[in-house]
């Protein structure tokens, strides 16, 4: 097996030569650090880097994020997804501002008090910015330490994370944690990929278990990801004029905080003339005309997939007077066409929009 001392010497000098040449990779600042940890996190590099490049612009240091309006921000994160992540990036930022003076806590233990920051996220701050020697330990170091030295330990369990921890913090080097963490997140993301790891040129490949033993394809060991459900979502848009009508949704759901339309929910797709609700059966009423004919948008997340159906009506006055308490109580509101733009969206929403209205 491999001698720890040597894993990260070849590591820093493999890093030298094929770091990435990315902006956060430029400066020791916890603020740019932690942001890109932040929009990085379950987001490819080439999808995370212009949002990183906005936030940056928009909001120069914590305090200008700190400041920003909450929908400011959801609309600037719009198209990453999770926008759990974009709330606590808000939260924290108001934390460090008001709480902290606007300075970022120095050490590992301390960041785990910040509003959504969690083992890695901490770890990655303390040994980049501040140079603390603890692990960051993500799913392309998980991949890396399972393939080297061949731990079997399933990392979706309690045990398993204790013993990746316990390994990843023996094998940080006191003098170039910053280096290190960068150059295994890197390693792992661009040399030991999940498919087709480039093993014959690895600089492991004499001492990496997985690949003497042609076990790279289990390694590491994860247990079976939760069954996605499958929802069915029937968005009623009702157009008047200029005026769309929308809400934005107060639940503590994935698109808390976001906009979008009126909707009724199925276990099964439904016609209009089918769905049970109030809104549709004062349609049906009014007879409203139907712009078009059903889209149907097919959305997957992390453990759902959605089939969006979006029914487009042209909506009178005696309707929008008739469906004023209605529409009130549901927190239904009239935007522009152009308002509408500035709100922040789920990204299904805002492809609808993208390919009826804003074309």
């Amino acid at each position: 097996m491999l001698e720890k001392s040597l894993f990260a010497l070849r590591l820093l000098a493999w890093y030298q030569t094929h770091k990435r040449d990315l902006p956060w990779r430029e400066t020791h600042d916890p603020y740019k650090i932690w942001l890109s940890e932040v929009i990085l996190q379950q987001t490819r590099v080439a999808q995370g880097l212009p949002y990183y490049q906005r936030f940056i612009e928009n909001y120069p240091s914590v305090q200008d994020l700190a400041r920003a309006d909450e929908e400011e921000v959801l609309r600037l994160w719009q198209g990453l997804g999770y926008y759990s992540r974009a709330k606590n990036l808000h939260a924290c930022a108001r934390m460090v501002a008001d709480d902290l003076g606007g300075k970022f806590p120095s050490t590992y233990k301390e960041l785990l008090h910040l509003r959504g920051v969690g083992k890695y996220t901490a770890g990655a701050i303390a040994s980049i910015a501040f140079k603390e020697a603890v692990p960051a330990v993500d799913g392309n170091v998980y991949r890396v330490l399972a393939r080297v030295f061949g731990v079997e330990e399933d990392i979706a369990s309690t045990r398993g994370t204790k013993a990746f921890y316990t390994l990843a913090q023996s094998l940080v080097p006191e003098a170039d944690a910053d280096l290190y963490s960068q150059a295994i997140m890197d390693f792992g993301a661009t040399h030991c990929t999940a498919s087709n790891p480039k093993c014959k040129s690895c600089i492991f490949k004499d001492d990496c278990v997985a690949f003497r033993t042609d076990r790279q394809h289990v390694l590491p060991v994860k247990t079976k990801k939760t069954k996605i459900k499958q929802r069915y979502l029937h968005y009623i848009v009702l157009q008047h004029d200029d005026k769309l009508y929308m809400r934005r949704r107060h639940d503590r759901g994935i698109w808390a905080g976001l906009y979008d339309f009126y909707w009724v929910e199925h276990r099964q797709p439904r016609t209009i003339d089918r769905l049970e609700d109030s809104l549709v059966a004062l349609i049906q009423r009014h007879q409203l005309s139907m712009v078009s004919q059903p889209i149907l948008y097919k959305h997957l997340l992390t453990h759902r997939r959605l089939y969006v159906y979006f029914f487009h009506f042209k909506a009178t006055i005696p309707f929008i007077q008739d469906s004023a308490s209605l529409l009130s109580q549901a927190g239904v509101r009239a935007f522009t066409v152009a308002q509408t733009q500035a709100l922040p969206k789920p990204i299904l929403i805002d492809n609808f929009l993208q390919e009826r209205f804003y074309s």
